[in-house]
């Protein structure tokens, strides 16, 4: 057996801007950029947000962008690319749900799938503004 098992540090997206998806998921999901990947100050060059990012929840599992050459976006829930991963988050209540559909949007966020009649799990699947799916779903026990 190993000594040390590898640490699970990051999930990471994809994209064509680092930043602006970067800034889609703080306000999201109220992260934290790692020590370093701040916004430089306004009209300051950005070298950091060109390549790669890391927003982190505390010391825990991190959420990282990474700027790919002529990226295409997954499509969903078929088609040419479809998904290979995709978040899930939860709320308690369909109050929350309602909430946070709108603060999605606002955030540039776009509703693939209405499911909030569903009676078992209402919920919402969503693209970020690179288009990746990602669901907000009721869990009350969460």
């Amino acid at each position: 057996m190993p000594r040390d098992l590898p640490v699970l540090r990051n999930v990471v997206l994809d994209c064509a801007a680092p930043r602006p998806l970067a800034e889609f998921y703080r306000q999201l999901f109220g992260l934290a950029y790692r020590a370093g990947d701040e916004p430089p100050a306004a009209g300051q060059p950005d070298p950091r947000g060109e390549e790669w990012l890391v927003l982190r929840a505390g010391s825990g599992l991190g959420l990282a962008f990474q700027r790919v050459d002529h990226f295409s976006p997954p499509t969903w829930p078929e088609g040419p690319r479809p998904q290979q991963a995709h978040l899930d988050s939860s709320v308690s209540s369909r109050e929350e749900l309602a909430s946070q559909h709108e603060r999605v949007l606002a955030l540039g966020g776009r509703l693939l799938r209405d499911g909030f009649d569903d009676e078992e799990e209402p919920i919402g699947v969503y693209a970020d503004p690179a288009g990746h799916p990602f669901c907000i779903f009721v869990a009350p026990d969460s």
